[in-house]
């Protein structure tokens, strides 16, 4: 599985973070404009180089002088990102040359013992002995010159940045398998990996704690008191877990943002890292978009899931109904997965949200045989045909299975690019009702025949 190196940028305000992030994700998710301090607080997105995949952090302007405010904050932030990254790219202006705020910030990092590549931004235009000649004395190693604008020097000083960190730490970043069975296989039979994810405050220690029976983990009713993502080894009967607990994901503008908001990060890899995603959701607060854009996630990273709607004790009738219709109005691509109501505070509904789990995790690893999933996909097709594009009509004539964790199913025939999405979900319905596939995504690939006249229905 993958577990992507975490890139921060770093460096005084205006020095060309926010278009070097840009650059490095394909995006303009910060907000570019010559205005020192102009972004707030941390933006995260995906990049690739070389086929290295990789998350870069931006972060806000590096103040260390500042005692108070705004700046003191963003300065904060900074700090966070910098202990939760794996390399740091210390980003420094050839036209402004060097002053006091990037020797005080080049002090600081030197004692965080990250590894740190000095980009000499602004660069183009100049002479590479004349942009990089006074960064030396940052006592950082070689500087490299590049143009964020521009892109010069990007991808080669990247590609150093991410050689060395999977270089150092090649048994953790790996290349994802291509749902290669057998290493799956393996790992179901040894330990479920089990992430609990979901907003800050929503109780998501509480309910590790009443999972491991003992306080295992400080919950403090305080959105953003767990910083990172802690992994906890436990057996329940015959199944060995390792339960990871992250720091929720917060939306922006609220008075604890500065604490929590690079959390993301460790809730993406906790994700990535799992093969049985618990989602919590606060029963006595309104399903909001963020809980659907980190649902959205799991599901587009093919994770099994069980949803958990916590702090379920002491509601009202009509409040508990309001939320059933608020959950299948709003999360209604969620309909594969098992909802739980808990009280993680006093332990009701933990030990069925692990039977979910479990069952979950059986489905995820499945094996589909292909004698079955044909039958299952004939029978279907002869009860509901495909319906005709053109003088066409889809025809399916076998199907097996592509890959586990996600299940994957491929099914042949001919003519059938034209399968609309309706009739996809028709057929997702009929095999996860065959092979009860509860709890986790299934993904249905279509492959046609070459030649659209070779079928037998008219």
């Amino acid at each position: 599985m993958t577990f992507k190196p975490v890139v921060a940028l770093v460096g005084r305000p205006n020095v060309g973070k926010s278009t070097l992030f840009n650059r490095l994700t394909r995006s303009r998710d910060a907000i570019v404009a010559n205005f020192s301090g102009l972004t707030r607080d941390r933006h995260y997105g995906e990049g690739r180089v070389s086929n290295i995949p990789f998350l870069v952090i931006d972060t806000g302007g590096f103040e260390p002088v500042a005692k108070e405010g705004i700046l003191l904050e963003m300065a904060k932030q900074t700090e966070q990102a910098v202990m939760e990254s794996d390399i740091v790219v210390f980003l420094v202006d050839a036209r402004a040359g060097v002053n006091a705020h990037d020797h005080e910030i080049a002090q600081r990092l030197r004692r965080t013992g990250r590894q740190i590549i000095l980009a000499v931004n602004k660069a183009e235009g100049m002479t590479h002995t004349k942009a990089m000649a006074e960064f030396y004395e940052l006592g950082l190693g070689q500087p490299i010159p590049i143009s964020a604008a521009h892109g010069d020097g990007v991808v080669d000083m990247i590609q150093h940045a991410l050689e060395k960190i999977v270089a150092q730490k090649a048994d953790t970043f790996v290349s994802e398998p291509e749902s290669d069975a057998d290493t799956e296989e393996g790992e179901h039979q040894h330990r479920l990996k089990l992430a609990i994810v979901g907003r800050p405050n929503v109780g998501k220690s509480t309910m590790i704690n009443a999972i491991l029976g003992e306080e295992r983990v400080i919950a403090f009713d305080m959105p953003g008191t767990t910083r990172d993502a802690i992994s906890i080894d436990f057996d329940r009967g015959d199944q060995k877990y390792t339960l990871i607990d992250t720091a929720g994901l917060r939306k922006r503008g609220k008075v604890f943002e500065t604490i929590e908001k690079f959390s993301v990060i460790k809730t993406l890899q906790a994700i990535e890292a799992s093969n049985v995603v618990v989602l919590v959701l606060d029963a006595q607060s309104d399903i909001t978009e963020q809980d659907a854009h980190i649902a959205g996630f799991i599901v587009e990273s093919g994770r099994s899931l069980v949803v958990a709607i916590n702090k379920w004790d002491g509601l009202e009738e009509d409040r508990k109904e309001w939320i059933k219709r608020e959950f299948n109005r709003k999360l209604r691509f969620l309909s594969f997965a098992n909802m739980h109501t808990t009280s993680a505070l006093k332990g009701f509904g933990i030990k069925a949200l692990l039977k979910s789990v479990q069952q979950a995790h059986q489905a995820a690893f499945k094996k589909l045989s292909t004698s079955k999933l044909t039958q299952v996909i004939r029978d279907a097709s002869s009860e509901q045909p495909p319906p005709r594009k053109g003088i066409f009509r889809p025809k399916l004539r076998y199907a097996h299975q592509g890959g586990q964790n996600p299940p994957i199913v491929v099914i042949h025939g001919n003519a059938l690019d034209s399968i609309s999405d309706s009739y996809k979900r028709f057929l997702e319905s009929r095999i996860r009702e065959v092979f009860k596939l509860e709890g986790t995504p299934l993904r249905i690939e279509f492959k046609s025949s070459n030649n659209p006249y070779v079928q037998d229905d008219k």
